[in-house]
């Protein structure tokens, strides 16, 4: 028995292990387990608290998204409300404008038919104090034919004005 290669292997595991034990090996195993533990246990706090930083950082990233929508929504209201305004005020403006013109054009048509009326009553005129001279001049003569033109040219003309 005590020639035996597994006696000596089995003794001197025994030994060994009581060597391990003096050591306190088992204490040290327990001790870093533990710390082990420790660290695993403070990794998953960490990670917990991680993804509840997350979790707060990703709602308040979804309300500023939707506040950041409805601004958006506000300025595309504000924006159609404006350009329909002022679609709105340049129609008036165009309008006014036109209404304007027309008149303005309308003046001027009135005031160029006053002036041709004048233009052709003056014309008519001098063609009569021409007619009239003519035929004065022709009829009448002397100092008599000199008066009687000078006084129908007068009258033509105060008729005239």
């Amino acid at each position: 028995m005590f020639f035996e290669a597994e006696t000596w292997v089995a003794l001197a595991f025994v030994v060994f292990l009581g060597v391990l034990g003096y050591v306190g090996v088992h204490r040290m195993l327990a001790k870093a387990l533990d710390d082990r533990a420790a660290r695993i246990k403070a990794e998953l706090d960490e990670a917990k608290k991680l993804k509840d930083d997350a979790a707060q950082l990703l709602a308040e990233y979804q309300r500023k998204r939707q506040q950041a929508e409805s601004e958006a929504q506000e300025i595309i209201a504000g924006a159609r409300a404006e350009a329909e305004r002022m679609a709105a005020d340049a129609k008036a403006k165009i309008e006014e404008f036109v209404a304007r013109r027309t008149k303005l054009a309308e003046t001027k048509i009135a005031q160029a038919e006053a002036q041709a009326a004048a233009d052709v009553r003056a014309a008519a005129a001098d063609a009569a104090v021409a007619a009239a001279e003519k035929i004065l001049t022709q009829d009448v003569k002397g100092s008599l034919a000199g008066e009687l033109i000078a006084k129908g040219i007068e009258d033509v003309r105060k008729k005239l004005n």
